[in-house]
């Protein structure tokens, strides 16, 4: 008699606050949903990301993506302000090693 495990899917998804700044992210794990949207839009195969990090499985990965198109303006939209920070920041002038 063989024994099947059914996952519900609507678990694969969760959010935490403190825990990848609270944004969704693959459930019992630190991968954000954010970043396996940025891996794919890289041109990597779901299977791909799924053995590039080695502890998730090909489901994982698909439910992150699914959670990414179905609320691809918002995270769209944080990635782009992401994006615009990291650009203030790396044009703001250092103070370090200045001497006051």
């Amino acid at each position: 008699m063989s024994h099947t495990t059914t996952v519900e899917i609507g678990g694969l998804i969760t959010r935490t606050p403190g825990v990848c700044g609270g944004r969704p992210r693959i459930a019992d794990t630190g991968v954000s949903v954010r970043r396996i949207a940025v891996w794919h839009k890289l041109g990597l195969a779901p299977e791909e990301i799924a053995d590039r990090f080695g502890h998730l499985s090909l489901a994982q990965v698909h439910a992150a993506l699914a959670y990414y198109h179905a609320n691809r303006d918002a995270i769209e939209a944080e990635l782009a302000a992401e994006e615009v920070e990291a650009s203030r920041l790396q044009h703001e002038p250092t103070t370090a090693g200045r001497r006051a």
